[in-house]
Order: structure tokens, then sequence, then C-alpha cells
């Protein structure tokens, strides 16, 4: 990967798990709507359990990780492993953002 792409790609994960947890959360919440429920605190509720999909949907599921984590283990190229990790973080960025901007908007905390 190189040092230029990997910037394009840091953007794009973080923005990529923000949309996730934004946009899931919000069409969620319209089904809730639909069926009686209170849309805000299922909004809140749902963005909890988007967390962990939002991440593994902006790194583009998990055997593209396993496996530049097995090539910077086996092939001495730490620097894959650096990189992967750093994604990561761009894409944890990236919920955490949304988290706070879902929060701002139903008035409650998510935890």
């Amino acid at each position: 990967m190189e040092e230029e792409r990997f910037f394009v790609y840091l953007i794009q994960y973080y923005f990529i798990a923000l949309g996730v947890m934004i946009g899931g959360s919000l069409i969620g919440s319209i089904g809730a709507f639909a069926v009686g429920d209170a849309p805000l605190t299922y909004m809140g509720q749902l963005a909890k359990r988007l967390r962990i999909w939002a991440i593994v949907a902006a790194i583009g599921g998990t055997f593209d990780a396993i496996t530049n984590f097995e090539k910077g283990l086996f092939e001495g190229s730490t620097m894959d492993i650096v990189k992967q990790i750093m994604l990561i973080i761009s894409a944890m960025g990236g919920v955490q953002t949304a988290l706070l901007i879902l929060e701002w908007l139903i008035q409650e905390e998510i935890t």
C-alpha cells in the first residue's frame, strides 16, 4: 500500500464507519416509529449494537485485516501491522464521532 493511498484509506475508513453508524441508526429508527416504538430511544439502542459492525464494514471485512496481520508477523513486515492498526483506529474514530452526533440528536448518553 503506497503512502499516498494509505492516507486516502484512513479518511475513507473514518467516513464509512461514520456513515454506517448514522445511516443505520436513523433508518433503523424509522422502523421503530412504524411499529409504534419510541424512535429516539431505539436509535440509541441501535447505535450501541452497530458499533462493531461499522468498524468491520469500514475495514472491508475481517479477512483483509487478518491477512495483513499474518503478513506482518510471518514475513517480518511490521509496517503492515502498524498500518492496519491505524486503519482500525481511524474507523473507531468515525464510530465515536457518530456516537457523539447521535447523542446530540437524541439528547441522551449512549454507553
